[in-house]
């Protein structure tokens, strides 16, 4: 049955609101950056406190990954605060993640710097991400084409592998299972000698799934995932790198079953001009290939992204600028015969960081030159105000694109080789309160675009599109009690139509309590979303839902934890998504899953 969404996400609202009362602040200075106010450095390409950014900004950090130890990526992002996630099941299947109503194709994935997508479908394959291989994720709400060029029109999340920072070697191991016949193994090591640091890890995960269709057989999923990351700092203050991340797998899914390779790798140079001046290169690759066999055949799909970006940040006191370039290249593969199989794209981009305290001002502007679809000049503007030691107002501008994949170009049967680029125009005010054991953060904003690309046959351009929401996070550290709380209005509506975006939830919640107890620790997470609709009528309707996860630790001897999840602890019964045969996309029920891990 429909899940009630309104009364509960007023309740949670008037709790959010009362947060401020029920927590008094310890102390009248401004704290220094710790896990409620962490540094982030996807924002603005420096890294900046939360407060400082000028961003609506959420930070998942390791002790949350840890706590959480989620069986994917999108478990960890369903609900955050302007986040949406839509999948085609559980365990590897499909999946899409909206940032403020914008889809997957309109939002940028970064690994370490790395952007990491398809060039044929434009969006990045979240479900063949290994969680245990990061140990951060930065999550930017608005656009930041100026600084990141083509697609991040709704945001940008970049996942962070492990550094090794740590003196010595610091071995890890974990090992667990649970419903559906899954395993999960993972191991690491990391740490740092002299100037060197490193990290290296593996792991595998294999599963028997189960239906996502109704009365359907199990779909099944395995993934084998390495990491290598080292990294070494001169005494000249220079600094050299390499990373390597690689997944392979094999994935059944409704209708058929492939093998995938999901790769990033790069190498970069960082080197102290003068006092005031660092220039860093960097040169990446990333894959993103696919080998299916389905109801249409066998196919092939393998893209190819290189790109070469330089950076020069210069400093003057408290003030700084960063200009640059970059080059890429996007390569396919593939036995669908593209019209065309390689394009590439040059731009140029500055932003300058400016401190007048009480104000703080940002603007940044980019030129890209592409191959295929011509010129795009992006830029952004933000303002920032310090009402006092705790709170910050924030206004910000800024305008993205998105230019069109070769699917939506050139795939027979829809492609439209006359599509336009997306363009985006977005403004944003926002304030932050921080203080040294809580935080809370609200901001409104408005994205419009035009020539959003949409349809179900013959793809064509919306001419204009309106994305208004609301956005509201809190968190508290107090004792043992660590509590996170997102609630989020998106309103994505088709200005021809009036009608609202396909697959986007407009209303969601998430609250998130972990409690230590000595070598004991108990948590949970709740997850509320109301329906979507699943056409660009709003005729087919997909029930909201309510999600309960919960989790406990025992630390049992030193160096050694058990962990146990049980998600979907009420064994709701929901989906994201249809097929496009009309037959429902449904999630695992309730799964329990034990594992016992070795390391600091």
């Amino acid at each position: 049955m429909p899940y009630r969404f309104h009364s509960t996400a007023t309740l949670a609202a008037f709790a959010m609101a009362a947060l401020p009362m029920a927590v008094q602040a310890q102390s009248n200075a401004q704290p220094a950056a710790n896990m409620l106010n962490p540094v982030v450095v996807t924002a603005a390409l420096a890294p900046r406190t939360a407060n400082e950014s000028l961003s609506s900004v959420t930070v998942l950090d390791e002790a949350t990954l840890r706590r959480q130890d989620p069986v994917s990526i999108t478990d960890l992002l369903r609900g955050q605060p302007g986040v949406d996630v839509s999948t085609n099941g559980s365990f590897g299947k499909n999946s899409s993640v909206f940032i403020r109503g914008s889809g997957s194709g309109q939002n940028v994935l970064l690994i370490d710097g790395i952007r990491l997508r398809s060039a044929t479908s434009g969006g990045a394959a979240w479900q063949h991400l290994e969680p245990r291989m990061f140990d951060r994720a930065e999550i930017v709400r608005g656009p930041r084409g100026s600084l990141y060029g083509a697609d991040a029109i709704g945001g940008v999340i970049q996942l962070f592998t492990p550094q090794g920072e740590e003196d010595g070697p610091q071995p890890r191991v974990s090992v667990g299972g649970g419903s559906f016949n899954t395993q999960r193994l993972s191991a690491s090591i990391s740490g740092k000698e002299g100037g060197t640091r490193y990290s290296f890890a593996g792991g595998h995960f294999t599963t028997e799934g189960q239906p996502v269709r109704r009365d359907g057989d199990d779909k099944g999923y395995d993934n084998t995932t390495a990491l290598a990351r080292v990294s070494h700092t001169f005494e000249s203050g220079a600094e050299a790198g390499v990373l390597a991340l690689r997944a392979r797998g094999h994935n059944e899914y409704d209708g058929g079953e492939n093998d995938f390779v999901q790769q990033v790798a790069g190498v970069y140079g960082e080197l102290p001009i003068t006092d005031n001046w660092r220039s860093r290169l960097t040169l990446s690759e990333s894959r993103d290939e696919s080998d299916n066999i389905d109801n249409f055949g066998d196919s092939v799909f393998n893209t190819k992204v290189r790109t070469a970006r330089w950076e020069n940040t210069f400093t003057a006191g408290v003030h700084e600028l960063i200009a640059g370039g970059e080059y890429s290249e996007d390569r396919v593969n593939s036995t669908t015969a593209y019209d065309e199989t390689s394009r590439s794209n040059a731009a140029v981009f500055t932003q300058a960081l400016l401190d007048f305290a009480p104000f703080t001002l940002q603007a940044s502007l980019r030129f890209d030159d592409n191959e295929a679809y011509g010129e795009e000049v992006t830029g952004s503007v933000g303002v920032g105000y310090d009402l006092d030691g705790h709170h910050t107002l924030r206004a910000n501008y800024g305008t993205a694109f998105n230019a069109p994949t070769y699917n939506q170009l050139y795939f027979p049967g829809f492609g439209n080789p006359d599509l336009e680029s997306e363009t985006s125009d977005s403004i944003e005010v926002g304030v932050r309160g921080q203080y040294a054991h809580w935080f809370w953060d609200a901001a409104l904003y408005q994205t419009d675009i035009d020539n959003l690309i949409t349809g179900q046959g013959l793809l064509s351009n919306v001419p204009e599109t309106r994305i208004r929401g609301a956005e509201l996070a809190a968190g508290v550290e107090l004792d043992d009690w660590t509590l996170a709380a997102a609630l989020t209005y998106t309103d994505p509506e088709n200005r021809l139509t009036g009608k609202r975006l396909q697959n986007r939830a407009s209303q969601s919640l998430r609250l998130d309590v972990d409690r230590e107890l000595g070598d004991w620790s108990v948590g949970g997470s709740w997850i509320a979303q109301n329906h979507r609709y699943r056409d660009a009528q709003n005729q087919d309707r997909l029930s909201g839902y309510g999600l309960v996860n919960l989790r406990a630790g025992w630390q049992f001897a030193p160096l050694w934890s058990a962990r146990v999840t049980l998600e979907n602890a009420l064994d709701q019964d929901y989906i994201t998504t249809r097929s496009f045969d009309g037959a429902d996309y449904i999630n695992a029920g309730r799964a329990g899953f034990l594992s016992v891990h070795y390391g600091q």
